[in-house]
């Protein structure tokens, strides 16, 4: 088991993650097709040559999902009870082709449950760059972790 157990988060923890992932055509026309998102932008070399970026547009539901499944390992393996939510999530920073991305969780909020006394929540901010270093992606997510047993 790789994550860690609500007891083992601190607020201003900070985690970078060792998964780095290069962007590939194939990676946007797969989340595209499997979304049923026909937006030309991702999937059309000439109508995304017209545009101001002038080349295809990573969609930003991979972007997302690459930063949230690179934090898995570090956080939530073997310890996760539910994901509570996704908040705050921006793309400040377009994501193409190519671009290799790299993440980092840091924890901003921790508190055990009321509820279920063997857990706690806790809440992270997510954030992924590409290679020069831009912020593509950013959100908090909010889960339920379990509490490391006695």
């Amino acid at each position: 088991m790789a994550g860690r157990y609500f007891d083992e988060w601190k607020v201003g923890d900070r985690v970078a993650h060792a998964i780095t992932r290069t962007v590939t055509e194939t990676d946007n026309v797969l989340i595209s097709t499997l979304t049923h998102n026909p937006q030309p932008m991702h999937l059309d070399h000439d109508v995304a040559s017209q545009s101001e970026f002038g080349m295809p547009l990573v969609n930003s539901v991979f972007t997302f999902g690459l930063m949230i499944g690179v934090s898995v390992a570090d956080t939530t393996m073997g310890t996760l009870v539910a994901n509570l939510g996704y908040d705050s999530l921006k793309f400040p920073n377009p994501v193409f082709i190519g671009d290799t991305l790299r993440s980092e969780t840091e924890c901003i909020a921790a508190r055990p449950s009321k509820s279920r006394p063997n857990a706690g929540i806790v809440t992270w901010a997510h954030r992924s760059f590409n290679q020069r270093g831009d912020l593509v992606c950013e959100c908090t997510r909010t889960a339920l972790l379990l509490k490391k047993p006695q």
